[in-house]
């Protein structure tokens, strides 16, 4: 397990599997704020609305000049169902390769649920900045007005 990555760090490089095929990189973002948002898993209900929330303030971000990207370790076939069934605009990226970007975080954590360990993705948001230095993090992130934090942050 990485140690975390937290503010004032670089953003590592990456480049992430795009649902509609092809990937991004962090080189495309430089230049401009981006907001990274990490979520456990498509289509569960925390997820569901996280993804929602960003989806309904991507035209905010956008017109704040703040790119924004949802990224889990779902495969990017999922990805594009759960954009469907959702209508979701906020873009996502799937970060399903082992050593990839979430590990480099510090993200891909053990966890544990009814007495089980596993690993798996902690909800955690990043503001990076136009250099792409982190300038903020939120960690184990409770969904509830949280996009609309972001938001805010960001415009700051």
């Amino acid at each position: 397990m990485s140690e975390r990555i937290g503010e004032g760090d670089t953003l590592p490089d990456f480049e992430l599997a795009l649902p509609e095929g092809g990937t991004v990189t962090a080189a495309q973002y430089r230049g401009k704020p981006l907001v990274l948002f990490f979520y456990p898993k498509d289509d569960t209900p925390g997820c569901t609305t996280e993804n929602k929330d960003f989806s309904a303030l991507a035209g905010a971000f956008a017109a704040a000049g703040v790119a924004l990207l949802g990224i889990s370790k779902d495969p990017p076939k999922k990805h594009a169902k759960f954009i469907e069934k959702h209508a979701l605009t906020a873009p996502l990226a799937s970060d399903s390769e082992t050593g990839g970007l979430s590990d480099a975080l510090g993200i891909w954590t053990e966890k544990s649920m009814y007495g089980r360990t596993y690993m798996g993705m902690e909800r955690t948001t990043y503001l990076v900045d136009a250099a792409g230095k982190i300038a903020r993090v939120w960690n184990k992130v409770k969904v509830k007005g949280h996009a609309d934090e972001v938001l805010a942050a960001a415009k700051g």
